[in-house]
C-alpha cells in the first residue's frame, strides 16, 4: 500500500536523510493504509480474546524509520487507527515473530464495524505525537 503524503517515500532515503539533516525529515502527519486479516490472541487472558491486525512488510519498515527515536515502551509507536468510518487512537507494538507491528483492534471498533476473526480489512494507520486518550 502507497503512502499519501508528500514527503519522502522510501525507507532508507528517510533514514539516511535523517541521520545527514540531524531532524526529522518527514510531514507532521504520516498515513499509511495496510490490509490483512484479523486475528485473536490465544493467550491465557480472562477479559475474551483481544484481536489484532499484523501490520508488516513496507507499512512496517516505514513506521519503524518514522517514529525512529521517539518510541514509547517496549518500542510501541503511538497511532490513530481508522477503518471505514470508525477511528480510534492506539499504539502498535513491535513483534519479532510476526516481522513487524501488532495492531489492536479495540472490541468496540470490531462491533461497530462487525468484524470477526479472520476478517480482510483496510486499516489507515496516521502517526501520534502521544499516548491514547
Amino acid at each position: 500500500m502507497a503512502q499519501t503524503n508528500d514527503g519522502p517515500t522510501d525507507p532508507e532515503l528517510i533514514r539516511f536523510l535523517r541521520e545527514e539533516l540531524g531532524g526529522d525529515v518527514s510531514p507532521d502527519e504520516t498515513v499509511w493504509e495496510h490490509a490483512g486479516p484479523i486475528w485473536l490472541w490465544r493467550g491465557e487472558g480472562k477479559d475474551g480474546q483481544p484481536s489484532f491486525l499484523t501490520i508488516d512488510g513496507y507499512v512496517a519498515e516505514a513506521i519503524r524509520v518514522a517514529s525512529s527515536g521517539h518510541s514509547a515502551a517496549w518500542g510501541s509507536v503511538y497511532v490513530e487507527a481508522a477503518i471505514s468510518k470508525t477511528c480510534w487512537r492506539t499504539s502498535v507494538f513491535p513483534s519479532k515473530a510476526r516481522q513487524g507491528y501488532m495492531l489492536p483492534i479495540k472490541a468496540s471498533v470490531r462491533k461497530a464495524e462487525k468484524l470477526a476473526e479472520g476478517d480482510l480489512i483496510t486499516v489507515r494507520i496516521i502517526l501520534s505525537k502521544g499516548p491514547s486518550r
